[in-house]
């Protein structure tokens, strides 16, 4: 007896069982933009489907499983067009003994459909029928129906003539669109994913929170550069092989253990900052001469190459903090990707981190490897414990970026933003009167006279942390310098403001989704929902650097403003969960344009340095909202 046959017998079985399983497989539809009578509209149609089960393709097969079929139900159709089907898995299914296409995991179907030219302007409800048999590698279940509705709002006016395409090309549009999604990568073949993985890792590297690893790095391998025998080269490829593997492993084991937001659960996390910090502040102590970092004896001693293990093992450590430091800066992608796998899907997740977090590494390859060569030129000694000194005041200074994170969740009130702008500005001269030669620290060699460029240096270093200490007065300073201190936080909502701008302040942030919403229908506005987070370095840098802006504080006047904090404060679990379930991604910040009945119009994700891009946005929800 076949396969097929023995699989045939237990469908036939289930049927009789029909009602008694829980079906693996939930529906949901969506319509991310409002519509005139005549255009032509497009409803996503998702399937969500558990770990281990799948769905299989449109297309009909001979003695094949049930195809997918999705069918948009209402009066205000007047014709649906192609579907624009994401590419399927093509694999070998033993039950059916051939080549099957399928679907898992989160599975989205773009669905065009052409309005009547008569319906009247208003809410019109719109049905999604989709019909699907889910298997595993055992058994399949009979085939399935459900139907979701959808609210469409038809506006008034004539129809636009970018909506009156004909459906087959609005389905090639539709592909273009969803180009920066990874459905639409996907949708698009193996090297348009690969472009947009490597486009993203790179850009990451842009990110506000990238930039205290780098002093990190220099003076972590400027000491490795130090002890002989070392390889430069080697040491640099085993840091960046150590960021592309934690980076790919750690968030998959977290989405798969924490789900879709386990590595921002991480990396937000109050213990795990408190770590970065505390280790940051032990290292700043070792460059400073206080003492050296040493591997204990005993390890040493276990074989002759356990010097040489023991340097990748510190190594691979760096390369995990650098993972732990990194993650909730990592924009949009990374969130999809996590979101697939928590979701069961693994094979374009795993090759879009992977891809991702090479091109992320690359560039600190390098910052690894020149370090250990300076370090090996001859006379270095005195110029390079200078070197070392100048990274320990750097890295001193980052640490207490951490432990203002930890300070917010944990509200102790001690690392607030006075607090560490002052460190940072008695830092800053302090390494400024340093390099003057007037401290003298455990390994300095004299000095009789300093250069002009060290003179130079020194005078940047004094003059930049009197500017940091004018913030100390009130004065507003750079809004990157913002985004990395502690932000000032609204004790009855939550809600954190920039020291920038005391406008914002003045401003009305609901802290709650549900009294957002039942504002907007008090005042007829348009909501302005925006994840953000706690320890997000790029939402702070959003909120002193773009929504501080004087147009964009105008534009927001016209929005139910909604900040939901995803890594701490009240119900913080819940609206994580929602920002997953609701939208698919798991990223801070992500900002989203809603009406009154939650319907999106429009959607943001991730950190701009384009304030023309981010008014757009606002524009849009305003003319549609």
């Amino acid at each position: 007896m076949s396969i097929k046959t023995i699989l045939t017998g237990i469908l036939i079985f289930s049927t009789f069982l029909f009602g008694q399983f829980e079906d693996p497989v939930s529906v949901s539809a969506s319509i991310r933009e409002n519509a005139r009578a005549g255009e032509v509209i497009e409803v996503q149609v998702i399937f969500s489907i558990e770990r281990g089960w799948h769905i299989y393709g449109m297309e009909k097969i001979e003695n094949g499983p049930i195809p997918t079929s999705i069918q948009i139900v209402s009066e205000a159709v007047k014709k649906q067009g192609i579907i624009v089907e994401p590419e399927p898995i093509a694999s070998y299914d033993e039950g059916f003994e051939m080549d099957i296409p399928h679907y898992d995991g989160r599975t989205k179907f773009t669905v065009p459909i052409k309005l009547k030219d008569n319906i009247e302007p208003g809410v019109i409800i719109l049905t999604a029928k989709a019909t699907y048999q889910s298997c595993n590698n055992t058994i399949c279940y009979p085939p399935m129906d459900q139907s979701v509705e959808v609210n469409l709002i038809v506006e008034l006016g004539e129809p636009r003539a970018d909506r009156l395409n004909l459906l087959e090309e609005t389905k090639i549009e539709a592909n273009t669109n969803e180009l920066t999604s990874l459905d639409g990568a996907i949708a698009k073949g193996f090297w348009s994913f690969i472009l947009l993985a490597a486009s993203m890792g790179f850009l990451a590297l842009l990110t506000p929170c990238v930039f205290p690893m780098i002093p990190i790095t220099v003076s972590f391998f400027t000491q490795q550069g130090e002890t002989s025998g070392k390889k430069p080269i080697k040491n640099a490829l085993v840091y960046a092989l150590g960021i592309i593997t934690t980076f790919t492993l750690l968030g998959f084991l977290l989405a798969v253990f924490l789900g879709a937001s386990g590595a921002n659960q991480l990396a937000s996390s109050p213990w795990v900052n408190l770590f970065i910090g505390a280790l940051f502040i032990f290292f700043a102590l070792s460059l400073f001469g206080m003492y050296e970092i040493q591997v204990p004896a005993k390890l040493r001693n276990i074989s002759i190459q356990q010097e040489k293990r023991s340097g990748y093992i510190g190594i691979l450590f760096m390369a995990l903090t650098f993972t732990l430091a990194s993650f909730t800066c990592t924009v949009q992608f990374v969130g999809l990707l996590l979101v697939a796998a928590a979701q069961g899907q693994w094979s374009w997740p795993m090759l879009g981190m992977i891809v991702f977090s090479t091109a992320f590494a690359l560039p600190f390859f390098f910052l690894a490897m020149f370090p250990q060569y300076l370090a090996k030129l001859p006379k270095s000694g005195g110029w390079l414990n200078a070197v070392k000194v100048v990274l320990g005041f750097l890295v001193f200074a980052v640490a207490f970026k951490f432990l203002g994170n930890v300070d917010l969740v944990w509200g102790w009130g001690i690392f607030t933003h006075s607090v560490v702008l002052a460190i940072w500005t008695v830092s800053m001269i302090f390494t400024g009167v340093y390099l003057l030669g007037k401290i003298r620290l455990p390994h300095d060699s004299p000095i009789e006279s300093i250069g002009v460029g060290r003179m130079i240096l020194s005078l940047l270093f004094i003059v930049f942390g009197i500017y940091l200490g004018t913030g100390l007065l009130g004065r507003s300073i750079n809004g990157t310098i913002e985004s990395y201190l502690p932000p000032k936080v609204e004790s009855e909502s939550g809600i954190v403001m920039t020291g920038k701008d005391t406008i914002v302040e003045a401003q009305k942030w609901y802290s709650e989704m549900a009294d957002g919403i039942a504002e907007a229908k008090r005042t007829g506005k348009p909501i302005f929902l925006s994840f953000s987070g706690y320890t997000c370095t790029n939402c702070h840098w959003m909120d002193a650097n773009i929504l501080s802006q004087l147009e964009v504080r105008d534009l927001l006047e016209q929005f139910v403003l909604v900040k939901l904090y995803t890594d701490g404060g009240k119900n913080h679990r819940e609206k994580r969960q929602y920002e997953i379930d609701r939208f698919g991604i798991a990223a801070q910040p992500f900002y989203v344009i809603l009406d009154g009945t939650e319907l999106e119009i429009a959607r943001f994700p991730g950190m701009t340095r384009n304030a023309s891009e981010f008014i757009e946005f606002l524009n849009k929800g305003i003319n549609k909202g």
